[in-house]
């Protein structure tokens, strides 16, 4: 808070001179606010004002800065789905998502592969003062593998740094072997395959824990997820079985719709009354 919006002296331990802030200093031209998604709600709610009114209060002070600013602001998260789990602000997004660009990422960028690779071994030279390249087998070796499907590159550009990082290091008199490629591969291959750590789907936290949720199959956890929406949306156990079972129903002679469907969210210890006091 205190980097954006500045603070006067004496606002808190360690604060021993005004700091103008990030805001003050963007007045008249350009803040470019990198991980927007990562700020707090509270500051969320500030930049909202400062946005709309050109006003903000500096941490610890009772008057007004101004500043106006033209934002341009980046994430890595998907802010409408954070705006539906309550970590981003609803009123903030619509205001900041006036233009909206969607960078692909690495996986999807293959021509930038070759010429980065190059790249990232001359930032290695300038960082430790010696040369390194890679042999022709060992070069060819690591771009079938950077280039071909199995490369996930999930970590982008960072992956990439780090993968030339290593080799680098690792290459006796200065030159990469097709061994070490082979073993950078296994490096990154498992370091992709490590197990998801996201949590459930905000539709299943209130009935699912972490251990819970990784112990489903990916088709139940879909399943179930569009089956608590629906009870969600539906007045009565019934009206949600009538809208799940709308197809088969069709076929039985007697189809006790809301027993059914009270049987399926048993099997995963959901009840149907816990559902309606969702929010």
């Amino acid at each position: 808070m205190s980097a954006l919006f500045g603070h006067v002296k004496g606002a808190f331990t360690g604060a021993q001179k005004d700091r103008p802030g990030l805001l003050r200093a963007a007045d008249k031209g350009v803040l470019f606010l990198d991980e927007v998604g990562e700020l707090g709600l509270d500051e969320q709610a500030m930049l909202l004002r400062a946005l709309e009114e050109k006003a903000f209060l500096p941490l610890g002070s009772d008057e007004e800065a101004h500043s106006e600013f033209q934002l341009i602001a980046g994430t890595n998260r998907d802010l409408f789905s954070a705006v539906r789990q309550g970590r981003f602000r609803e009123d903030l997004l619509a205001r900041i998502n006036l233009w909206t660009f969607s960078l692909p990422g690495l996986k999807n960028r293959s021509e930038d592969i070759e010429p980065n690779l190059d790249f990232e071994l001359d930032r290695f030279a300038e960082r430790v003062g010696r040369r390194v390249t890679f042999s022709k087998e060992a070069r060819d070796k690591f771009l079938a593998f950077a280039l071909s499907p199995t490369a996930n590159w999930s970590g982008n550009f960072r992956d990439l740094n780090a993968a030339v990082a290593r080799m680098a290091t690792l290459a006796p008199g200065g030159r990469i072997s097709t061994h070490i490629v082979e073993e950078e591969i296994k490096r990154l291959l498992a370091s992709w395959s490590a197990p998801d750590e996201s949590p459930p789907p905000a539709a299943l936290q209130e009935f699912l824990d972490k251990k819970q949720f990784e112990e489903l199959d990916l088709f139940d956890r879909a399943q179930l997820a569009f089956v608590v929406d629906v009870c969600k949306r539906s007045r009565s156990l019934s009206e949600a079985g009538r809208t799940l079972f709308s197809a088969s129903r069709t076929r039985k002679a007697f189809s006790n719709d809301a027993d059914r469907l009270r049987k399926y969210l048993a099997r995963f210890g959901v009840e149907f009354s816990r559902i309606l006091q969702l929010p």
